[in-house]
């Protein structure tokens, strides 16, 4: 009778714990700050309002399920694409044919108080993020025009820089640089984003483009998708006087789910995988496929292998935990990086999987008031700044 008894109290117990988390969940304002997806879309022709299960980590209905409110959208390609505005204004077009197509379930924010609107009315708030300033091709009016369309943050660099600011690849990898950091039109750059409310974005940026933009701007600066360097010791993780550096400005970091960057022992495992499937890459690389997409089609085809390397998703919270033990709850979020990566976390296999991430914070004792700032609170304070007085 008494193990009957303590079987049910354990099984109410477990009960109570689950709506608990979906509560807070729901209850929430869930923002995502980098997701990848429209790349897929335009060079694989994907329909992100059609279902992508299997074929993608994101689609409109699953961000529904995951309980997302808001997805910033990465516009991305490559820093030696030909035409890179061009290929910004493509994807744009993409998701706005999404938006036009699904009026009752996703809409354009290009403000804080329009995203409320979104929220308020149970559809997905849309912001566009542009990872790359090459793709502003040294011209300040293609920036003017990028805000117009619903760019909301310029991620300054990638890997390969603009002529204007290097990155963190340039700064650890290449001997010879013409210059470090910002240039004169750099600068402008970042003058003329305080001046829009445009939120400059420091992940991929080296140490002194990001020092430099830290002395320059007159608003909140986010990291859109990094991790912690002190953890994990990858040039695109921040470093401890980063992370005081963007508290004392009053910007948020949102945490990447990238397993490279949240996992030390990650990069070991891949370049083993790599090393027992190495004929299969140099065919595939051979073809022209490329490395994002040549590593999604190695970890799909042995999955069973790809899945044990998959880090925790405690090596995920312990970032954010590392981050609020630092310099406070108020300047950490998630900048998830879905399908900008080729292997997600063990348990967040898409982006329905949102909830899990709720479920590890009340687990770690973090506050609903807290967790709430954590899922999106703090980017929307950041955004809120950075219209202020424009």
């Amino acid at each position: 009778m008494r193990i009957a008894l303590l079987f049910f109290c354990v099984m109410i117990s477990a009960r109570v714990s689950a709506q608990s988390y979906k509560s807070v969940h729901a209850k929430a304002i869930v923002v995502d700050t980098h997701n990848d997806i429209l790349m897929k879309a335009v060079e694989k022709g994907m329909m992100i309002d059609g279902d992508l299960t299997g074929k993608a980590s994101s689609d409109l209905a699953r961000w529904k399920d995951g309980g997302l409110d808001v997805q910033v959208f990465s516009v991305y390609c490559d820093g030696d694409a030909k035409n890179p505005f061009t290929m910004a204004n493509r994807e744009m077009d993409s998701l706005d044919a999404v938006v036009k197509r699904n009026p009752s379930k996703i809409m354009k924010a290009g403000s804080y108080r329009e995203l409320l609107k979104a929220v308020k009315e149970k559809k997905i708030a849309a912001m566009f993020g542009v990872e790359g300033g090459h793709m502003i091709e040294d011209d300040l009016a293609k920036l003017d025009s990028l805000y117009h369309r619903g760019a909301r943050y310029l991620t300054l660099t990638h890997n390969i820089a603009p002529s204007w600011a290097t990155s963190a690849a340039d700064e650890t990898a290449k001997k010879e640089l013409k210059h470090k950091g910002l240039t004169d039109f750099g600068r402008s750059v970042v003058t003329h984003m305080n001046e829009l409310g445009m939120l400059i974005d420091v992940s991929h940026a080296g140490e002194q483009t990001f020092w430099d933009v830290i002395h320059l701007t007159t608003k909140p600066i986010i990291a859109s998708h990094s991790s912690v360097y002190s953890l994990v010791p990858h040039r695109r993780n921040l470093k401890d006087e980063q992370i005081k550096a963007i508290a004392k400005n009053g910007g948020v970091i949102q945490v990447n789910f990238n397993p490279g960057f949240i996992d030390s022992g990650f990069d070991r495992k891949e370049q083993q995988f790599l090393a027992l499937h190495k004929t299969a890459y140099d065919s595939l690389m051979k073809t022209g496929l490329g490395d994002f997409y040549t590593m999604d089609y190695l970890y799909s085809t042995y999955a069973g292998e790809a899945n044990v390397m998959r880090p925790s998703l405690d090596l995920l919270i312990q970032h954010i935990d590392y981050i609020i033990k630092l310099v406070g709850v108020d300047y950490v979020g998630l900048g998830s990086d879905f399908d900008g990566i080729n292997l997600n976390p063990a348990g967040l296999d898409d982006v329905t999987t949102y909830p899990l991430i709720t479920k590890a914070l009340l687990e770690k004792g973090y506050s609903k008031k807290d967790i709430y700032k954590i899922l999106g609170g703090n980017f929307l304070r950041v955004l809120k700044a950075n219209e202020a007085g424009n």
